[in-house]
């Protein structure tokens, strides 16, 4: 059993902690815009947010469960709730893997050619750094624009 809520400046260290525990994008994690499962003792589940860009794109973002918490419905939870709070369009960056997931929820892929200026720099970003690292790491970018699938 779980429920939602805001998160607090004093969930500032747990919502950090567990980011960098399933290895997503640390930057720009403000608690203030964080959404909380929490079991019934109180203890986060997962997090979310909705991340604000420049020239007014926001981004779905920071979505995060405890790994003993996977499969129980929290990541939809908090996603759902988000998407109900903003309006669209909303963005997300996932693991090309995870598109199938968001899917579900009415997010499309985009191409390159359609990127807003803030991904395309980030595009930029990630192919440098994987010049340098000798790798070949890539990110999705996904767009929601109102309509939402099964999301079972």
């Amino acid at each position: 059993m779980f429920t939602l809520r805001s998160a607090t400046a004093a969930d500032s260290p747990a919502i950090r902690k567990l980011i960098w525990q399933v290895g997503i994008n640390p930057i720009g994690l403000n608690w203030r815009r964080f959404v909380l499962a929490v079991d019934e003792k109180g203890r986060m589940l997962g997090c979310g947010q909705v991340k604000p860009h420049g020239s007014g794109l926001r981004e779905l973002a920071s979505i995060a469960v405890i790994p003993d918490g996977r499969g129980h419905g929290i990541a939809r939870l908090i996603i759902t709730h988000l998407m109900l709070v903003e309006k669209p369009p909303l963005y997300l960056t996932c693991r090309p893997e995870l598109q199938t997931f968001y899917t579900r929820f009415g997010f499309h892929s985009l191409t390159l050619p359609d990127y807003p200026t803030y991904y395309r720099r980030l595009d930029q970003l990630v192919r440098i750094f994987n010049w340098f690292r000798r790798s070949n790491e890539s990110f999705s970018l996904m767009r929601w624009d109102g309509e939402q699938d099964d999301q079972s």
